[in-house]
C-alpha cells in the first residue's frame, strides 16, 4: 500500500504539497450591487473565518493570493502576511445580455496558474503551501492537472472548498478535490 501512496506522492520526501482555496462568499445580493472586486459578504467573512481555524490547524509555509479583495480577505483570515500574485485573478469574462462570457484563453488561464504554482513550489520545496483563488482559474489548473479538457470537470469549487495538488520536479498528483469540511454543520 506505501507504494500505491508513493506514486500519489503521499508522505514523498521533497514532494510540495499546494492547497488551491477558492476564496469565500461575497456575491448577497446585499453586497454584490455590479461590484468588480467586491469585499466579503457576511456569510463569507464567517466561511473565511472556518477557513483560518482550519488551515491553522496545519503546519504550512506561506499563503498566496489573487490581489482581489475577496481573496484578499479570504488568505488574511488564514495569515496576515498573504502574498499578492497578480498571476491569481480570476478567469477574464465580459457580461453579454445577461451571461458571463469567458474572454480569456484556455491556454492563458493554464499558462499563468502553471507558473504561479511552478514559482511556489520552487519559493518552498517540500512544503506545504496555501494559494487563495478564484473559481474557474483552479478548476481548468485541476483538469490539466488530471490531464482533461479545460472545463471538463463538472465539479463547482464552493466558497472556501480546498484542493490538494502534490508536486515533485514534473509530477502533480491531486490529492483530494473541493473539501469543505470546515463548513460543516454550517451550510
Amino acid at each position: 500500500m506505501r507504494s500505491i501512496e508513493a506514486a500519489f506522492l503521499i508522505g514523498v520526501e521533497g514532494a510540495t504539497e499546494v492547497l488551491l482555496v477558492r476564496h469565500a462568499d461575497c456575491y448577497d445580493a446585499e453586497i454584490a450591487g455590479g461590484d468588480e472586486d467586491p469585499s466579503l459578504s457576511e456569510r463569507g467573512r464567517e466561511q473565511a473565518k472556518r477557513l483560518g481555524e482550519r488551515m491553522n490547524r496545519l503546519p504550512y509555509e506561506a499563503v498566496y493570493t489573487s490581489p482581489l479583495r475577496r481573496a484578499v480577505e479570504t488568505a488574511h483570515s488564514i495569515s496576515p502576511e498573504a502574498k499578492l500574485d497578480e498571476r491569481l485573478v480570476e478567469v477574464a469574462t465580459t457580461l453579454d445580455n445577461g451571461h458571463v462570457q469567458v474572454t480569456e484563453s484556455p491556454e492563458s488561464v493554464l499558462a499563468r496558474m502553471r507558473a504561479v504554482v511552478s514559482d511556489v513550489v520552487a519559493a518552498h520545496p517540500g512544503g506545504k503551501v496555501i494559494v487563495v483563488g478564484h473559481g474557474v482559474a483552479i478548476l481548468g489548473y485541476l483538469c490539466d492537472v488530471l490531464h482533461l479538457e479545460f472545463g471538463a470537470l463538472r465539479l463547482l469549487p464552493y466558497y472556501t472548498s480546498v484542493n490538494v495538488v502534490r508536486i515533485l520536479g514534473e509530477r502533480r498528483m491531486a490529492g483530494s478535490l473541493g473539501d469543505v469540511a470546515h463548513l460543516e454543520g454550517w451550510l
